[in-house]
């Protein structure tokens, strides 16, 4: 009898190729996460809807995609979506992606921003935030348990992550230094090398 399945698996199937899925699925899903998703809490979201539900991305090409989204400018969720948008359908997609995670926070903090300046000073407001906060820092914290198992092969992993917690949480080094110097050391580290190559082609 085999074991049961986890039920934040990834599904088992391949991730779908380029032009597989309609820009109307495409819109309305990134639609969907921009609704209803919360601060540093929208990785856990965007892992459950492209990689649990729609089988869009793998484990592998979800970190992949993450990492890059990280290291650009920007918003980390609006960086996905182009990634994400451009990897199925192209250039089309990627705009169609945009703007599916982007129009419902434009519109919502609009009008929150509104009511907010009128109720600052409510206490009731400022628990209902930090209600807000506390719960997205736990969803980011329950992802980054999720998938970051996959980055902890080896000791050099720990160590670059070391590095980096050290550098931004305690030295309070700039985030732009850290990735222009970890960054390259860690490609580095993990350059393709000939000889390993040559050894996974030819593995007699």
């Amino acid at each position: 009898m085999s074991p049961p399945v986890p039920a934040d698996a990834a599904p088992p199937s391949a991730p779908v190729g380029r032009g597989a899925v309609g820009l109307g699925e495409i819109f309305v899903t990134f639609l969907v996460i921009g609704a209803t998703s919360f601060g540093g809490g929208v990785v856990a979201y965007l892992r459950n809807a492209l990689v649990l539900q729609k089988g869009w991305l793998d484990e592998e090409r979800f970190l992949s995609a993450l990492e890059i989204a990280q290291a650009l400018p920007g918003l980390n969720a609006t960086n996905m979506a182009i990634i994400v948008g451009d990897r199925l359908r192209g250039i089309l997609g990627a705009i169609i992606a945009f703007l599916g995670i982007t129009l419902p926070g434009a519109a919502l903090i609009m009008v929150l921003g509104v009511a907010y300046a009128s109720n600052a000073n409510n206490p009731y407001v400022n628990a209902a935030l930090i209600g807000v906060g506390a719960a997205a820092v736990g969803m980011l914290a329950a992802v980054t348990l999720q998938i970051g198992r996959k980055q902890l092969g080896s000791l050099i992993d720990v160590a670059i992550i070391l590095v980096t917690v050290g550098l931004v949480s305690f030295l309070h080094v700039s985030l732009l230094w850290v990735i222009l110097t970890v960054g390259p050391a860690a490609v580095l580290i993990y350059r393709p090398r000939k000889g390993a190559d040559a050894v996974e082609s030819d593995p007699a």
